[in-house]
């Protein structure tokens, strides 16, 4: 075993330091600083250097690599300071507040050669690895509907700092997850109509969100989100993946159905005919084992291997991109009040750059 990977966190709120439990608990990794602008404070607290900025830090004490964790207008920017350094990168979502730049920082990882991968970790849990497998199995048959749900009360602190601004809102912080999740399982959304609101909060970002989704399977799906109400819904609490938030175990987030069958997650609960598909006859529940593990501590091993180029990233940029697209289709299907297409933008987002004419 070589020398463990020495990592500095960029942002010592929540996450940050979510991701600094996980580095000084994994023995491949060493955590080395914690950049934070406003205080010192989670650098004490881990008994690391503090550095007021990813500047300073690249300068004076350059890490094998970093994690992306400030707020959403930063990602891109602070990115690609560090690929300029040739330093490489877990991003935090959302990749990037829009599709422009997610091209920008798509360009300069082609450009670089800098591995990044995208903290979509939600991937990494083994209950949403054998969902995935399950679908794929086709136990289910054609996908015709699929449901999302994130639904929880945020206390009003949480929106003391940039949350409450452009560039934040229940979509691009939470519903991100939820959206990846669903191409992750299910396959790439074509196009949207959507609703948003902030009447329970009244910020300029939007507190609750109804979404439709197309998928290119044909499957239909819809997403209700918000962070103003008080329900039991929501991969958080229902997951058992951090246990920042009180559970709810019991209570499922997803639920996805075919012509042959459907499934819950995260219990990972199925339901079927033993004959002819009749609504008279019962339906047959059965169920997927359920694994074991979380996902925050795959996503950090993963990540030494992506940093040392001996995997490609599990969430590429692009493949960022396109739930990044669809959230962009989202935001504009709620302003306009039209259905969107998401496959142009999603499409070039995941093509490489065109070379210049010679």
């Amino acid at each position: 075993m070589g020398s463990p990977l020495r990592i500095a966190v960029l942002g010592g709120g929540r996450m940050g330091q979510s991701h600094a439990r996980q580095i000084l608990a994994n023995p491949d990794t060493e955590l080395v600083a914690i950049i934070d602008p406003a205080t010192d404070q989670p650098a004490r607290q881990f008994g690391v250097a503090h550095f007021p900025d990813h500047p300073s830090l690249l300068a004076q004490a350059r890490p094998d690599a970093v994690i992306v964790a400030t707020p959403n207008d930063l990602h891109v920017p602070t990115a690609l300071d560090c690929l300029a350094a040739g330093v490489p990168a877990l991003v935090e979502k959302p990749v990037g507040v829009n599709p422009q730049e997610v091209d920008e920082l798509a360009a300069a990882v082609q450009t670089t050669g800098v591995p990044v991968l995208v903290g979509h970790h939600r991937r990494h849990h083994p209950v949403i690895g054998a969902a995935k497998q399950y679908i794929a199995s086709g136990e289910l048959g054609q996908l015709v509907a699929i449901n999302a749900l994130w639904l929880t009360r945020k206390p009003a602190d949480y929106f003391d700092t940039w949350r409450s601004a452009a560039g934040a809102g229940v979509l691009l912080i939470n519903l991100v997850h939820d959206i990846d999740v669903l191409r992750y399982m299910c396959g790439e959304i074509t196009s949207v109509v959507a609703l948003t609101s902030s009447a329970a909060r009244g910020l300029v970002v939007e507190d609750t969100a109804s979404l439709t989704l197309q998928f290119a399977g044909g499957a239909l799906g819809s997403i209700i989100g918000s962070d103003a109400a008080v329900a039991p819904w929501g991969w958080d609490k229902n997951s058992g993946d951090d246990p920042y938030f009180a559970q709810e175990p019991d209570q499922p987030c997803f639920m996805i159905a075919g012509t042959r069958g459907s499934i819950q997650v995260p219990q990972l609960a199925t339901w079927s005919y033993q004959g002819q598909a009749d609504w008279t006859a019962p339906l047959t529940r059965d169920q997927v084992p359920l694994p074991a593990g979380g996902a925050l501590d795959r996503q950090l091993a993963h990540f030494v291997r992506v940093a040392r180029g001996e995997v490609p990233p599990l969430v590429s940029v692009r493949d960022a991109g396109r739930t990044i697209a669809v959230v962009d289709a989202c935001h504009r299907a709620a302003r306009t009040g039209q259905r969107v297409d998401v496959t142009e933008t999603a499409d070039r987002l995941t093509a490489p750059p065109l070379q210049a004419a010679r």
